[in-house]
């Protein structure tokens, strides 16, 4: 097995034993990038040669240095919404095509600190509003099981850089699904976490209320190592929790036994691929042969979800996006004739379809004569929602449910259907509206050989209990480190 197919705590056992070095960890992702990249599109941005700079001198660190960070010289890739300074980020739009950010987000200086070597950014639905990676304004990303499929959506850029084996891990932004469903279409480990646990400074806002920035990884494991490193209070983000911090690989191992794991009819519903069903049936099984208890749940107010998401992410975005005018920084049309138009065109051609389209249902709604018809009715029905997953949450430790209603579809099948894309995110927008943690972890393969994710969903703050629960099932089944078949062909 090459390097670079390994996770982060194979490597580190690897570092630990002096067995390879940094520099030759690092190289052969970079000889990965090189040798898949031109069919998977999955970076923006690559910084090759700065990150094999990089592990020189962590090279030289180490040999003097006695202990070393679970992260230090382990390459991995940001979504291309996180701020880089001196690195461009683009946001996948013509918007922002020229932005070099004057600071970086949060868990970019985390990662630094840790030691993390920055491979590049990653592609992604424009400012993340897409279900596919297809509203890029840069290129298609493609997913390494077949790469006429899509990768998920909006950061599936980062699903596949893990999926393909050319990023150890990386970062991306969930505001209705956006890590969860990836990792399901890829095959991979994705993590959303409670709202406020990691820090959004530097994420460029597409709902400010929803977004959360999480890993992706090629285990649970690693995906609890990631999380630890992100983690913590940060005094420039209001909506930051202040809590002591954990480690998460403390509790991964401790079984299931005892533990009541709820289901509810309401996600195995109308429209499920049957392969998805039965995969989601066999991994019951395989919890209950390991000792959980299995508990039927029910919610009232589920079917609402979608509707309010859409309408409560629309509004935010409205808001959020106002301030791309072409006069601060970003594109500005070249010809126009007073400031309104200045504004007119900038945006009419700065901005995608999806993006467009999303202003301007989030602008409608938050018009006069309109709020409290839609945007203060979507509000009330949010809060309704949490009540439903406490009350449930009640009753059980974890929700098991689908990720996605089906496994990756093909490169523009749903492109000129957009309500037909938004149900993609069915069984993921409930918990952005929750704030509740979710994680998506692959469970089987469909008759077309494309994996299937089964979602794992908890209170507020449960991050422990889902990693553990993930973990047990990822040991139990063995799909630990699935290898797309882009492998065989290069």
């Amino acid at each position: 097995m090459e390097l670079s197919q390994k996770t982060i705590h194979e490597i580190n056992d690897l570092l630990e034993k002096k067995e390879v070095t940094v520099t030759e960890v690092t190289q052969s992702v970079v000889d990965r990038i090189a040798a898949v990249e031109n069919k998977t599109a999955a970076y923006l941005n690559l910084q090759t040669e700065e990150a094999l700079r990089a592990a020189g001198v962590i090279d030289e660190k180490l040999g003097e240095q006695k202990k070393r960070t679970p992260l230090e010289g382990i390459p991995y890739a940001l979504k291309d919404n996180m701020c880089t300074q001196g690195i461009l980020t683009t946001c996948a739009s013509k918007m922002l095509y020229n932005f070099n950010p004057p600071y970086n987000a949060h868990v970019y200086d985390r990662l630094i600190e840790e030691g993390g070597i920055l491979l590049g950014k990653t592609n992604m639905d424009e400012f993340a509003m897409g279900s596919s990676t297809e509203n890029s304004a840069y290129k298609i990303t493609h997913n390494p099981w077949d790469l006429n499929k899509v990768p998920g959506g909006s950061s599936g850029g980062s699903a596949v850089a893990v999926a393909a084996d050319t990023a150890f891990y990386t970062l991306g932004s969930d505001t209705g699904g956006s890590i969860r469903q990836p990792a399901s279409f890829c095959g991979v480990v994705g993590m959303k976490p409670t709202y406020g646990l990691v820090s959004r400074y530097g994420l460029v806002a597409f709902a400010s209320s929803l977004d959360q920035i999480g890993p992706f990884t090629k285990d649970v494991e690693d995906c609890a190592l990631v999380l630890n490193a992100i983690i913590g209070h940060d005094p420039k983000d209001s909506t930051s929790l202040n809590l002591e911090k954990k480690d998460y690989t403390q509790t991964l191992k401790q079984g299931v036994k005892g533990m009541k794991i709820g289901v509810a009819q309401a996600f195995f519903g109308e429209g499920l691929q049957p392969e998805v069903r039965k995969s989601l049936e066999d991994a019951i099984a395989v919890y209950k042969a390991m000792g959980a208890e299995i508990v039927d749940v029910s919610f009232q107010y589920l079917d609402y979800a979608l509707s309010a998401y859409y309408m409560i992410s629309s509004a935010e975005a409205s808001s959020n996006l106002a301030r791309y005018d072409g006069i601060r920084y970003g594109y500005r049309a070249e010809e126009y004739d007073g400031l309104v138009d200045l504004y007119k065109k900038t945006r009419s051609q700065g901005f995608g379809e999806e993006v467009k389209r999303r202003i301007m249902l989030g602008t409608y709604a938050l018009s006069s004569g309109y709020y409290d018809a839609y945007y203060k009715k979507a509000m009330q029905v949010r809060t309704l929602i949490k009540d439903d997953f406490n009350q449930v949450f009640d009753g059980c430790d974890v929700l098991l449910t689908p990720t996605a209603p089906t496994t990756a579809f093909g490169i523009g099948e749903k492109t000129s259907n957009p309500l037909e894309m938004y149900l993609t995110d069915i069984y993921t927008v409930p918990v952005n509206i929750a704030g509740i943690p979710g994680i998506s972890i692959p469970c089987g393969l469909d008759n077309n050989g494309m994996p299937i994710g089964m979602q794992l969903l908890g209170p507020i703050l449960s991050e422990e209990t889902l990693l553990k629960v993930a973990w047990a099932f990822e040991n139990e089944k063995g799909l630990k480190n699935l290898k797309a078949p882009l492998e065989t062909e290069v």
